[in-house]
């Protein structure tokens, strides 16, 4: 059996439904439970928050990514053996990439069959609250809403007025109300809440919300209106689990600068037989020695960028590692850092140097939401015709590109990409993209990265 959980959802980015996830999954822990956190969507950020407040690994279930069945799988086999599961959902809960909804978070609800906790910001409202609480019951009633938590509540009026009005005129029980906060528990940045990797205060963060919801959230009630899934159409039996045979050794960089790595990615690389070495760019003075492979994930390369640059011997360590056949792959921050330079308010900050690209940030999203990519051209990584899913989400540009169109070997099917309508930077055995795969989504690129390392390594490869 799967463990009891719930989704919690928002009419909105914005609605509080981070708080509410955060401070119900650490509160939940705190009560002694084991939980399991999931995040809806492409997200790192808030999928962060809920793995330290769980105390242990979040996992992102996402529609567009991921077929149903795959969704299923994940769900049944990280919910063994836990006591509860909390889905935080991602915008609103029927925003979609159509006018149907698709791959909504009302759609991840039903396919997982658990009832919803709705969000509600309050700000500067009373009974209307209850106008749209109806109205996310009847746009769909398939849709299983069992719960409200108000959010952004001001005076003990207001928190009465709404909860009578939405029981009243929906019949859907108010288990909670979080009051109006003099300072926002979560720090803000441009894409969302500050990794709780760059934020000092994190525990004290999750000690305060743990406090917020036993005192303003009836976990108890929250507690009887989570279920287990009524069941999917494949066998749910725990698959047995054998240690892989370490065939090679990938260090990924992981600190304040890149931190952006699904769960499931890392997972896969192990499962493939990599052995996984955490390094930080920012304060080693040079990569291991005997890596096999290395693996730089997304993040925010700008706000470090001075000590990136300032790390001269690693990133001299980098460079020489790439032009020395070691297989290299890198999303979004980890392309930046394979560029040459990046320009921030008119200064200029030394990269690694693996590709002639110049980058800057812009103060408005370059790219953002889900792409469709098309291998076109041989490399290392994707066989061609491969179709690829991902997503991406950037605030950099390109101001100057010195390599040529040979060098990118995807089109870009849906989104922007890196440059013309095109991705995948490649150079010898390096291979980087603005584009995140979900490796339950991609499942050939865990497979296919080992065994790109276990070539060189045997020297098949140059």
């Amino acid at each position: 059996m799967c463990a009891k959980g719930l989704v919690v959802a928002g009419l909105a980015g914005g609605s509080g439904k981070s708080v509410v996830s955060v401070g119900i999954t650490v509160a939940l822990a705190d009560r002694g439970n084991t939980v399991v956190p999931f995040k809806k969507g492409p997200d790192y950020i808030d999928a962060g928050w809920l793995q330290i407040a769980a105390g242990r690994r979040c996992y992102n279930l996402d529609p567009f990514l991921m077929d149903r069945s795959v969704i299923e799988k994940s769900f049944v086999l990280r919910s063994q053996g836990v006591d509860k599961v909390v889905v935080e959902g991602n915008r609103g809960l029927y925003d979609g990439v159509n006018v149907e909804g698709g791959y909504s978070t009302a759609d991840l609800s039903l396919i997982l069959g658990l009832p919803v906790l709705l969000v509600v910001n309050c700000t500067k409202t009373t009974r209307t609250v209850a106008a749209m609480v109806l109205g996310c019951m009847q746009f769909d009633k398939r849709v299983n809403i069992q719960g409200v938590v108000l959010n952004q509540i001001a005076t003990e009026r207001q928190r009465r007025l709404v909860t009578e009005s939405i029981e009243k005129y929906t019949g859907v029980p108010v288990l909670g109300a979080v009051p109006r906060l003099k300072r926002d528990i979560f720090p803000m940045r441009h894409l969302g809440m500050v990794p709780h990797h760059e934020y000092k205060g994190s525990h004290e963060a999750l000690s305060f919300l743990s406090t917020l919801i036993h005192q303003n959230v009836d976990l108890d009630r929250i507690e009887k209106i989570m279920t287990s899934p009524p069941g999917f159409s494949f066998s749910t039996s725990v698959e047995e689990t054998v240690a892989p045979v370490v065939r090679v050794k990938i260090g990924v960089l992981q600190d304040a600068a890149f931190q952006f790595y699904y769960s499931e990615n890392l997972e896969a690389l192990e499962k493939a037989g990599a052995e996984l070495v955490f390094i930080n760019a920012l304060q080693d003075n040079a990569l291991p020695p005997n890596l096999d492979g290395l693996y730089i994930g997304g993040g925010f390369p700008e706000t470090s960028a001075r000590e990136l640059a300032a790390n001269t011997d690693f990133r001299k360590s980098v460079l020489a590692a790439a032009e020395n056949g070691l297989p290299v792959y890198a999303e979004c921050g980890g392309l930046i850092y394979l560029g040459s330079s990046i320009v921030l308010d008119g200064e200029e900050f030394s990269l690694t140097g693996v590709f002639p690209v110049k980058f800057s940030l812009s103060k408005k999203p370059q790219a953002h939401g889900y792409t469709i990519l098309q291998v076109e051209r041989e490399n290392g990584f994707y066989e061609k015709g491969t179709e690829i899913k991902g997503h991406e989400f950037r605030y950099s540009q390109i101001l100057d590109w010195q390599g040529s169109d040979e060098q990118l070997v995807l089109k870009m099917v849906r989104g922007k990409g890196f440059i013309n309508g095109r991705d995948g930077l490649t150079y010898k055995n390096v291979f980087a993209l603005y584009t995140h795969v979900h490796a339950d989504g991609t499942p050939e690129w865990a497979t296919n990265f080992v065994n790109r390392c276990l070539l060189a390594k045997k020297g098949d490869v140059v």
